[in-house]
């Protein structure tokens, strides 16, 4: 990241772009006889949300120690992810690197915008391996790097990503889904060295908020214009945007809730590893387990005929299964169907 220049690696419309200016966007005041927006006079969910979400972004920056200058709110972290490609790889021409097995939206996103994806696979330990990367960085059409660190599905943290970051002139965006239950620290911690950072979190996951589709992006403040200039107007609902502050407001719960999560990964870990069926666990910094089985296809249809669903990843990772760690109920079902199998 010797010559970063951001406008190099804009999409010239996006540059040119001039965003849609909503009439939440020219008054910006809470009240008043509104009749500027064509809204129904009547209700309670009649008037459009926040388009900048403010609330939400001055509590986590109060939270994370951030300025709401350096956060964007998405409809979800897939929204961010697309928001990425648009901004800055032209279709049909520019190029964007993943390293597998890794998130799946990054493929599907990369196919929709037109982009051709560039996939590296990690090492045998689920790592990115340096020397294979570093030719692949100097092609001038690759704009952007996805890492996902812990990642989906092998739940490790990713090294090396800080190499990248300094060797590649690119946009790099890390996607910390996973990082609340990680003992790393994030990378939002050096927005300030890295200009070509992006680092995207979710309400998803430790904050138990999935139906409710909040993601987050952190980023320098210019990179973070581009995304509200070119996001929909009204992008997050007003009942998503109060989900969100509530989830914000109760952190005890949040850290009660992620610590007997942690806690109880630890038993089934201990549990899984004691069956005949389980043949590796993987190093998780997740809310999930990556585990090697004996006949993942037969075990996780054997699963679903008790309801216990896992998540098949034999077509990414041979013989594997992903347990997301439930409650201790759920779990112990687990743990007991997998006990019955190995007397089949």
């Amino acid at each position: 990241m010797k010559d970063f220049n951001l406008e190099n690696l804009v999409r010239p419309n996006i540059l040119q772009l001039k965003p849609y200016s909503s009439a939440r966007d020219e008054y910006e005041g809470n009240t008043g006889v509104f009749l500027d927006a064509n809204e129904n006079p009547f209700g309670n969910l009649n008037r459009y949300p926040d388009p900048y979400q403010k609330e939400v972004k001055e509590q986590l920056s109060t939270i994370k120690r951030i300025p709401v200058s350096q956060i964007f709110l998405g409809n979800g972290s897939d929204e961010v992810i697309d928001l990425a490609f648009r901004i800055f790889c032209t279709p049909g021409r520019d190029k964007a690197l993943v390293f597998t097995p890794t998130y799946g939206m990054y493929e599907v996103s990369a196919n929709i915008n037109n982009i051709e994806l560039l996939q590296l696979p990690l090492n045998k330990d689920f790592q990115i391996d340096k020397n294979a990367v570093i030719p692949v960085l100097k092609d001038e059409n690759l704009k952007l790097i996805f890492i996902c660190s812990p990642n989906n599905p092998t739940g490790n943290s990713i090294e090396n990503i800080d190499f990248i970051l300094e060797n590649f002139n690119g946009i790099v965006f890390v996607d910390e889904a996973y990082i609340d239950f990680s003992p790393r620290k994030s990378w939002s911690e050096k927005l300030d060295q890295y200009p070509n950072l992006i680092i995207s979190q979710t309400f998803s996951k430790a904050r138990g908020l999935a139906a409710v589709r909040v993601g987050i992006a952190y980023s320098s403040p210019e990179i973070i214009a581009l995304f509200n200039k070119t996001k929909p107007p009204y992008n997050v609902s007003q009942l998503n945007q109060e989900a969100a502050l509530v989830a914000l407001v109760d952190e005890k719960k949040y850290h009660d809730e992620i610590q007997a999560i942690l806690k109880e990964k630890v038993r089934v870990e201990k549990a899984l590893a004691k069956l005949p069926v389980v043949k590796n666990i993987y190093p998780s910094d997740a809310n999930f387990i990556l585990a090697e089985v004996t006949e993942a296809d037969k075990i996780y249809n054997n699963l679903v005929e008790q309801k216990i669903i896992t998540r098949n990843r034999n077509n990414i990772v041979a013989n594997c299964i992903r347990v997301t760690i439930g409650t201790p109920q759920e779990n112990d079902q687990l743990i007991a169907a997998l006990k019955a199998y190995k007397n089949r």
